[in-house]
């Protein structure tokens, strides 16, 4: 079933500034913080969800994950590393990259300042996603 918003769609502008700041709830996966703008349980929106998120310098990376859906990264500032599938690739401010479905990947941040970068999924709602770590037993 759908989720209310999600049969409502229509045009959308949403301010970062006025979306909620989280994190994982357990430090072990990493220190990332994001914002998501747009994702159908919380917008009139549908068929992506995209956010921004943000790794301090200096903090512990997020740890290596996979999910269904495949996910599009799109550096805003900073420098960084992006193991996929255990190669790594060097980003910086104005790269792009795509990550397929279930793709091993992780990113941190190797600059002396904050890795900011957009995110999308091409699934209704964050909540579609389903992160799984395999460290997590």
């Amino acid at each position: 079933m759908l989720h209310p918003l999600r049969m409502r769609a229509r045009p959308i502008v949403v301010h970062e500034e006025d979306a909620e700041l989280e994190s994982w709830g357990d430090a072990a996966r990493g220190a990332v913080h994001w914002r998501t703008l747009l994702s159908g349980d919380r917008t009139a929106s549908a068929a992506l969800t995209l956010g921004v998120a943000e790794l301090p310098p200096g903090a512990d990376a997020p740890r290596p994950h996979r999910h269904a859906p495949p996910e599009a990264y799109y550096i805003l500032e900073g420098t960084g590393v992006v193991e996929i599938d255990g190669r790594e690739h060097a980003v910086r401010t104005g790269s792009a990259v795509f990550l397929p479905a279930d793709a091993s990947h992780c990113l941190r941040n190797t600059g002396p300042g904050s890795l900011r970068l957009v995110y999308v999924f091409p699934v209704d709602s964050f909540e579609d996603v389903e992160y799984v770590f395999p460290d997590e037993g």
